[in-house]
């Protein structure tokens, strides 16, 4: 599952998953308790694929500052706890990413990206970090390709 399906609903905590479309709407799935709830379209919705952190140079998209606690992890759980103190938080994003702009990136955002990365690992979701939206839509092809051809030969 790539992130293009993943997002953070506000006001909701943890993330969720896009299961299926409604005309008002979509249905996304809980990643921390698995519940299904509808989500309207005036919901403030956040797709995890389109959110970047702020550098001294650039906006670094989330997908790659991921692949970077994910390298200095080892692709295990995060070796800070999200709630431990904001010195901390800023030391240890510091360590992953050393040009991020201590300005615009608050503890708050730390500790949400911290909690989602942890999130994504143990729901074995971090092999997303790999995909490319080519890649992603090309699964999708091919998965609408071999729904057509079971059809077809139902028939």
């Amino acid at each position: 599952m790539s992130l293009d399906k993943i997002l953070s609903i506000s006001g909701k905590p943890g993330l969720y998953k896009v299961v299926t479309p409604t005309r008002s709407g979509f249905v996304a799935e809980s990643l921390l308790d698995n519940k299904r709830i509808t989500v309207n379209a005036q919901s403030n919705v956040s797709i995890l694929s389109e959110i970047a952190v702020y550098t001294l140079q650039e906006e670094l998209p989330l997908r790659e500052v991921f692949k970077k606690i994910r390298t200095k992890e080892d692709g295990k759980e995060t070796s800070i706890n999200p709630k431990d103190d904001k010195s901390v938080l800023e030391e240890y994003f510091f360590e992953v990413l050393p040009d991020y702009d201590e300005d615009r990136v608050y503890a708050s955002d730390i500790k949400k990206i911290v909690q989602w990365y942890n999130l994504l690992q143990k729901h074995d979701m971090l092999g997303a970090l790999d995909e490319t939206k080519e890649e992603s839509k090309a699964d999708s092809d091919s998965k609408k390709a071999t729904k057509a051809d079971a059809s077809s030969e139902e028939e």
